[in-house]
C-alpha cells in the first residue's frame, strides 16, 4: 500500500512539474510559420507568384557567387565569406524594405476603401456589390485585387470563399478586420456596419497621422545608424583592392578580426532595428 502510494505521490509531483513547461513546436509547424510569414511578405511586395522556397535557393544561389567571385578578384576568401553572407541576407532585406514601403502607401489607403465601401453599403448595394465595385471606383492600388475578388464572385456566387482568395491576395492586417466585419454581417446580419465602417475609417486615418509623424522624426536617425553600420564594410571593399591588405586578412588573426566586425555589425544594427522599430499590427484573422 505504501509503495503505491509513493508511485501516486511521484506521478502527480511529475505531472504538475510537466504542466509548467510550455512544449516546443514541432519543426514542421516551425517551418509552417516561417513559411506563411515569408509568403505574406512576399505578397506585401508585390510578388506573389514567389514562393519562399524559390526566395531561400535565390538566397543561397547568390551567396554562392559573391563567394567565388569574391574569392576570385581579392584572393582572400575570407573577405569574400563576409560578403557572401551579406548577399545571402540581400534578398529578404529587400523584400522586406519593399513590403514596409508598400504598407506604408497602403496605410493612406485603408481609410478610403472604408469609405467606399461604407458609401455603397449606405446606397443599398449587397455587399458583393460594394466589394466588387471597388475594383472600379476604389484606389488604383487596389482594383486589380478586388476586380479579381469580383470575377471569382460571379464564377462561383460563393461570398465566402472570395473573401478567403480575397485576404490571401491582400496580406493585410487591416484588409483581414474589414473582410472578417463584411463576413459577420452577412451570416448574422445587424444594422451597425454602416457605424462600425466609419469607426474603423476614423481610427485608421488616425494611425496612419501618427505613424506618418514618428517616422519622418526617426528617418534620419535610423539612415544615420545604417550608414555607420555600412561604413567599415565599405572600407572593408576600398582596402579588398589592395593584395597585400586582402592577404592580411587570410591569417587567424585576420580572421578574428573579420568576424568580430561581423558580430558587431549584426548586433548592432538588430539592436538598432528593435530599438527603433514601431509596433506592427499581426494577421490574427488569418
Amino acid at each position: 500500500m505504501g509503495v503505491v502510494t509513493g508511485l501516486l505521490l511521484g506521478v502527480g509531483l511529475f505531472c504538475v512539474w510537466w504542466s509548467c513547461w510550455t512544449p516546443e513546436p514541432r519543426r514542421a509547424e516551425r517551418r509552417d510559420g516561417w513559411a506563411e510569414h515569408t509568403q505574406d511578405l512576399l505578397v506585401q511586395a508585390g510578388a506573389p507568384s514567389v514562393t519562399p522556397g524559390a526566395l531561400a535557393a535565390t538566397s543561397a544561389g547568390m551567396s554562392v557567387l559573391v563567394l567565388l567571385f569574391g574569392s576570385a578578384l581579392t584572393g582572400s576568401p575570407a573577405i569574400a565569406a563576409c560578403f557572401a553572407g551579406m548577399a545571402a541576407a540581400a534578398p529578404m532585406t529587400l523584400v522586406r524594405a519593399r513590403a514596409r514601403r508598400r504598407r506604408t502607401a497602403l496605410r493612406d489607403v485603408w481609410p478610403e476603401v472604408v469609405d467606399h465601401l461604407g458609401s455603397g453599403v449606405r446606397a443599398g448595394l449587397s455587399l458583393p456589390e460594394a466589394v466588387g465595385q471597388l475594383g472600379d471606383r476604389g484606389p488604383v492600388a487596389l482594383r486589380d485585387t478586388f476586380r479579381a475578388f469580383a470575377d471569382d464572385y460571379r464564377a462561383t456566387g460563393r461570398f465566402g470563399e472570395c473573401l478567403d482568395s480575397l485576404k490571401v491576395r491582400l496580406a493585410d492586417p487591416v484588409a483581414d478586420r474589414i473582410i472578417e466585419a463584411l463576413r459577420i454581417t452577412r451570416d448574422v446580419g445587424g444594422t451597425d456596419l454602416g457605424r462600425l465602417l466609419r469607426t474603423l475609417s476614423a481610427f485608421l486615418r488616425e494611425d496612419a497621422r501618427t505613424r506618418g509623424e514618428l517616422e519622418a522624426r526617426q528617418s534620419w536617425t535610423v539612415n544615420a545608424a545604417r550608414l555607420a553600420v555600412a561604413a567599415p564594410w565599405i572600407v572593408l571593399v576600398l582596402l579588398a583592392t589592395r593584395p597585400e591588405a586582402a592577404q592580411a586578412f587570410n591569417t587567424i588573426a585576420g580572421g578574428v578580426v573579420l568576424v568580430a566586425g561581423a558580430v558587431c555589425s549584426v548586433v548592432a544594427y538588430w539592436l538598432m532595428i528593435r530599438i527603433g522599430r514601431l509596433p506592427e499590427e499581426a494577421r490574427v484573422l488569418r
